[in-house]
């Protein structure tokens, strides 16, 4: 009964606003004045109730900096925040990620967040023309464990533009490793 309840007020939590524009409709009809004060306040209160997400998208930004590579699971549980809302965060994250230096990747119903040193390492790799195992045999150290990710930093860097074309192929790399 008391988590109907719970839900009950975070319904009506969400619809705030909607049910105070009604209110100020029916008052404004009676007494516009009153209506015009309770209108201030109601925009003040909206804007006031995105200040606490502003402050948690700083403190989730700042959080997965301190990684190399963390997913929105761990991030969730060190903030003791819900997954969902950590995933929402994450999302808008990486909508505009294209001049940014580190990459969010939504990959197996997760987002992993990747640092710009993780970043740059890949690149460094990739342009010296290894391929997807050598590659992953050199970034072991920034906790990337599958070639699933290494082609999955691979397709988004090139679909944002970042990556840029390969110094040395995979097969010039590989000659040239053969005849040393």
């Amino acid at each position: 009964m008391p988590k109907k309840y719970i839900v009950f007020l975070k319904t009506i939590g969400r619809k705030w606003f909607l049910f105070l524009v009604i209110v100020i409709i029916i008052i404004a009809i009676f007494n516009p004045i009153i209506a015009i004060w309770m209108s201030g306040i109601t925009i003040v209160l909206f804007i006031v109730s995105y200040i606490p997400r502003l402050f948690f998208k700083n403190k989730l930004h700042k959080f997965m900096k301190g990684f190399y590579k963390i997913e929105d699971e761990l991030i969730a549980r060190k903030l003791n925040k819900s997954l969902e809302k950590v995933r929402e965060e994450m999302f808008e994250l990486s909508q505009n990620q294209e001049k940014k230096k580190w990459l969010i990747i939504f990959q197996n119903k997760q987002y992993t967040f990747y640092h710009q040193e993780t970043i740059q390492a890949f690149k460094e790799v990739y342009n010296k023309g290894y391929a997807e195992k050598e590659i992953l045999d050199n970034l072991k150290d920034f906790k990337i464990n599958t070639r699933a990710e290494i082609k999955a930093l691979k397709d988004i860097l090139i679909k944002l533009d970042r990556l840029n074309e390969r110094e040395v192929s995979v097969k010039e790399y590989k000659e040239k490793q053969r005849f040393l």
